[in-house]
C-alpha cells in the first residue's frame, strides 16, 4: 500500500485499523459501504494511493483507479432490483462538501419515489449564448 497517511480515516480503512463493510477490493482500490447510507446500497470506493481529490489525479491514476467505476456501479444495480438511477459523485474540497480529505466517489443508488433531491439549482435563465460562450471559452483555454 502505497503513500497512506496516518491520521486519514480512508488511509486506516485500507490499512484495516477501522473497520468498513468491505464489497470490493483489489490492489488499486476498495469499495466499501458509506456510514450514511443515504439509500440502500450507498458505496465509496477510494483509491489505496492517498490522494486527496480529483484535483490531485495524474492520468495514470484517473487509468488505474476510476476504471472500476461501471463496474461497481453494475454490482449495486444488480444486488437491488428496483435500482432505476444511481447518481455517481465526488465532492473536491471543503467547499463543495468533502468531509475525509482522500479521494473518494459516492455510488448512491435511486429508487422511484426515493425523495433524494440532489444538484437540483437550475440557473439556466441566468445565462445567455454570449455567457455560455465566454464560460466554455475559459475552460477550453485551459486544455
Amino acid at each position: 500500500m502505497e503513500n497512506l497517511v496516518d491520521d486519514c480515516l480512508f488511509c486506516k480503512i485500507i490499512k484495516g485499523d477501522v473497520p468498513s463493510y468491505t464489497v470490493f477490493e483489489n490492489d488499486d482500490v476498495k469499495a466499501f459501504l458509506d456510514i450514511s447510507q443515504v439509500n440502500p446500497g450507498h458505496v465509496l470506493m477510494i483509491p489505496k494511493k492517498h490522494i486527496v481529490n480529483l484535483f490531485d489525479y495524474t492520468n495514470e491514476d484517473a487509468k488505474k483507479y476510476l476504471q472500476y467505476i461501471p463496474e461497481i456501479a453494475n454490482a449495486i444495480k444488480n444486488a437491488f432490483p428496483n435500482v432505476t438511477g444511481m447518481n455517481i459523485t465526488t465532492n473536491n474540497g471543503e467547499v463543495a462538501g468533502q468531509v475525509v480529505m482522500h479521494s473518494h466517489i459516492h455510488f448512491i443508488p435511486r429508487f422511484e419515489g426515493d425523495g433524494l433531491h440532489l444538484m437540483t439549482r437550475n440557473n439556466a435563465d441566468d445565462y445567455n449564448e454570449a455567457k455560455y460562450t465566454e464560460v466554455a471559452n475559459k475552460i477550453k483555454e485551459q486544455f
